[in-house]
Order: C-alpha cells, then structure tokens, then sequence
C-alpha cells in the first residue's frame, strides 16, 4: 500500500521546537518533490514549505521563512520539517505530500494522514 505516514507533532511552548518527519511505504521517495502543508481551524490548507527531487531545492512561506528548515535523507525514505521559534499561530495539522508542480493543493498527488502541532503556555 502506498502511502506517506507523518509523525513528530504534539504540545510545544511558544519558542519551542518540534521535528516532523514523513516517512514514505511502498514507494521510494527520491523521485518526487514533497511539500508540507497545514490547516488550521476554520482556515484554508496552506502550503509551508517544500522541497525539490533533484537538486534539494528548497522553498519557504513567508510566515516560516528563517524558522522551518526541510531536508531530506533518501536513504531513510523520509522528509524532515524542523520547526524552531514556534508561535501559537503555528497551531495546525500539518501534513506532507507528493508535489508534481507548485506548492499548492492542486499540485498534490498523495496525502498524508496529518499530524498534529499545538504551540502553547
């Protein structure tokens, strides 16, 4: 069965950090392109970042820019996002996906299932 499994999210305080990991089953992950994306209450899924199959190319939104880091490690099957300097806006679900264009919802082929990430006191 293919499918990507997140894990790592959970309760952190403001200016916490947290490592998510997606672990791809049943299909190898080198050769696609893999976004993180989350989704707040009542909000529209957003992309956060992403990060290319080639190269490693990578790209932030603004809102995370200089705070999440995404890697990559092939030989493990698995997409990291550290998150450093959390703030309670950061509170969402946050899932991973295959990417076959931008970081949009359009663009996504495979789902996760969704992890959860609290920021607060």
């Amino acid at each position: 069965q293919v499918q990507l499994v997140e894990s790592g999210g959970g309760l952190v305080q403001p200016g916490g950090s947290l490592r998510l990991s997606c672990a791809a089953v049943g299909f190898t992950l080198d050769y696609y392109a893999i976004g993180w994306f989350r989704q707040a209450p009542g909000k529209e899924r957003e992309g956060v970042s992403c990060i290319s199959s080639g190269d490693g190319s990578t790209y932030y939104a603004d809102s995370v820019k200089g705070r999440f880091t995404i890697s990559r490690d092939n030989a493990k099957n698995t997409v990291y996002l550290q998150m450093n300097s959390l703030k309670p806006e950061d509170t969402a679900v946050y899932y991973c996906a295959t990417l076959r264009g931008p970081l949009y919802t359009d663009y996504v082929t495979l789902w996760g299932q969704g992890t959860q990430v609290t920021v607060s006191s």
